[in-house]
């Protein structure tokens, strides 16, 4: 290869990685403007694991605040669940080195896990309740107005799909949520970010990556499962992924069985007209 080849192949892949990080800083904006993650004054608290989607989601919260039209702070939470071999200089020196004020919180929840569940079980749902127990304290004790989660599109609609088949409800993870106690706002601003992007933006990034070594490695998990599904249906029907997403954001309550959620019995067979719609005939006057 001559050197004016490679040069092009170089302006061509900054031009794809830069067309890659412009895409998910408008995704990213997108979710936070359509579901008001962020107001003026907030403190995000960023909860950092490791993994490409939590570093990702703090790289474009550090981007989009440069121009964003209202301030905002953000400060980086890492819970160390004392895993073994867990590298504990990794995330420290990476936060120090882009700048991010930050909290290593440690906590071993990973004792209490290996301990309550049985060998070979699902560790996911202890694991998070534990973890969510830890990060709220830590947002009341940084004074943090929202805890920013790096779930991404295709956790949205995986845990729609295990509602579905295994929890008999119609039901994901929210872009925005209310913690049960009224203290905490959740909020999730890669809602409309693909993994496949994140996964490219990792490598781009060059994130120092830590594998999970507890819920994560578990291969028989029932996510896992509808992941591979989710996938053999886009390889199988391309778009039908994009489709079955943007059905979360169109729901007919009228078309469902839920009678908390639709007033089923206040309906008549002569249905009211709007007030708009109401043409009405007065006699004339003699």
């Amino acid at each position: 290869m001559d050197a004016s080849t490679a040069a092009r192949d170089t302006r061509r892949d900054d031009f794809e990685s830069d067309k890659l990080a412009k895409r998910l800083r408008r995704l990213a904006g997108q979710a936070i403007a359509d579901f008001s993650m962020i107001e003026a004054g907030d403190k995000v608290m960023v909860c950092l694991s490791g993994g490409k989607d939590s570093y990702a989601m703090l790289d474009l919260l550090m981007r989009l605040r440069e121009k964003a039209p209202i301030p905002f702070e953000l400060v980086a939470v890492n819970l160390d669940q004392r895993h073994p071999g867990f590298p504990e200089h990794v995330l420290p020196e990476y936060l120090a080195s882009v700048g991010v004020p930050f909290r290593i919180e440690v906590q071993d929840t990973y004792s209490t896990v290996k301990r309550v569940i049985p060998e070979g079980k699902t560790m996911c749902s202890l694991c998070s309740r534990l973890r969510r127990g830890v990060l709220y304290r830590v947002a009341g004790e940084l004074g943090a107005t929202k805890i920013a989660l790096g779930h991404h599109r295709d956790d949205l609609l995986e845990t729609f799909f295990l509602n579905l088949f295994f929890a008999g409800q119609l039901k994901s993870m929210p872009p925005k949520l209310r913690s049960d106690d009224g203290k905490h706002v959740v909020i999730r601003p890669l809602a409309y970010v693909e993994e496949s992007d994140l996964e490219a933006y990792s490598e781009l990034r060059k994130f120092p990556i830590i594998p999970c070594d507890l819920c994560g490695s578990q291969e028989q998990l029932q996510r896992k499962q509808v992941k591979a599904m989710l996938r053999e249906w886009e390889r199988r029907h391309p778009g039908r992924v994009d489709t079955i997403f943007n059905a979360l954001t169109r729901v007919t309550p009228s078309h469902l069985l839920d009678r908390a959620l639709f007033d089923f019995n206040a309906l008549s067979t002569e249905p009211e007209m709007p007030e708009a719609s109401i043409v009405r005939f007065q006699a004339k006057t003699p």
